[in-house]
């Protein structure tokens, strides 16, 4: 016999929310973090970005976040983050759903919100709060004042804090209907399990927010979709593990996560120094876009460029 908390008791979805339902599916799946490739003086390359956008599109991504953490969304300038938004509405088109990562302080997450509104975008992203202080209520406060702001727009919390409770997550979606999927990225899938089922399992789209590593541990406990940086690389790896997860065909999830095993491995590598950088280097070694990366990042030695690429060119790409 399974039981139910008083979080789950609740009315899974309200009136409000029901209206965000393409919203929702458009999580449950792979949910694509884009690198943001610089050109040869430092500068976003706008054509280079396109041009990856394109090859995201027609690998059959469909759900796309622009100004995320592999875009290097904490090195962008504010005017950068915003071009990044504007190509990618363009680029994409009605081709794939378009979740904007947003955050800093509330003034500018708000700002960053209603540009991507205005332009057409269906959702935002909003990142884990920086500031080294973070209450539980200071957390519900922060990103309620963001949600509240732009009703019409889906909003995704990125939650990478812990100590966060699932009643405070449903806390805040009873105040905004709009909150309606969460980025799970703390690497504990019993965490995650509980936490779900205390936020309200269905209440939410759960994505696995540690991306292909974490996927399948995360499917069996709720999670619907899961991000990728990987994506940029190998679009057809990401989506097959998808289709695997979807049908619970765990033994071939597995399969795949044997295979970008080494690769995930070089990116959390040191706390993940070169999450970024790995998947940049493999790009690059299959002339897709230059390796720089922006400071506190930094571009792979020469002496382990090697292994990256011969990890790119393995795959059926």
């Amino acid at each position: 016999m399974t039981t139910t908390s008083p979080t789950q008791e609740r009315a899974p979805r309200t009136a409000g929310a029901r209206s965000f339902e393409a919203r929702r599916a458009a999580l449950a799946g792979v949910v694509a973090i884009p690198v943001t490739p610089f050109a040869e003086d430092g500068s976003v390359d706008p054509d280079t970005y396109r041009a990856l956008l394109r090859r995201l599109l027609d690998g059959g991504i469909t759900t796309l976040t622009p100004n995320g953490n592999t875009g290097e969304f904490y090195a962008l300038t504010p005017s950068e983050r915003r071009l990044v938004t504007e190509l990618t509405v363009e680029e994409a088109g009605d081709r794939a759903a378009i979740l904007v990562g947003v955050g800093h302080d509330v003034p500018t997450a708000v700002a960053s919100a209603r540009h991507a509104r205005d332009l057409g975008a269906q959702m935002v992203m909003v990142h884990q709060p920086v500031h080294p202080y973070v209450s539980q209520s200071g957390w519900v406060d922060y990103h309620r004042a963001i949600a509240e702001a732009v009703p019409e727009l889906g909003v995704v919390p990125y939650l990478r804090n812990a100590q966060l409770t699932g009643a405070r997550l449903a806390e805040l979606a009873d105040a905004c209907p709009n909150v309606i999927g969460v980025k799970y990225a703390v690497p504990d899938a019993a965490r995650f399990a509980a936490f779900a089922r205390d936020a309200g399992l269905e209440r939410f789209v759960w994505v696995a927010g540690l991306a292909e590593p974490y996927a399948p541990s995360y499917f069996s406990a709720g999670a619907t979709g899961f991000t990728s940086g990987l994506v940029n690389v190998a679009p057809s790896v990401s989506l097959t593990m998808l289709e695997a997860l979807r049908s619970g065909d765990y033994p071939t999830a597995m399969k795949v996560w044997e295979q970008i095993r080494r690769f995930e491995e070089l990116r959390a590598a040191n706390g993940s120094a070169n999450n970024v950088t790995v998947v940049k280097e493999a790009l690059s070694s299959l002339g897709l876009c230059r390796r720089e990366v922006r400071p506190p990042s930094r571009p792979l030695p020469e002496s382990e460029r090697a292994e990256v690429a011969a990890i790119a060119a393995g795959w059926s790409i």
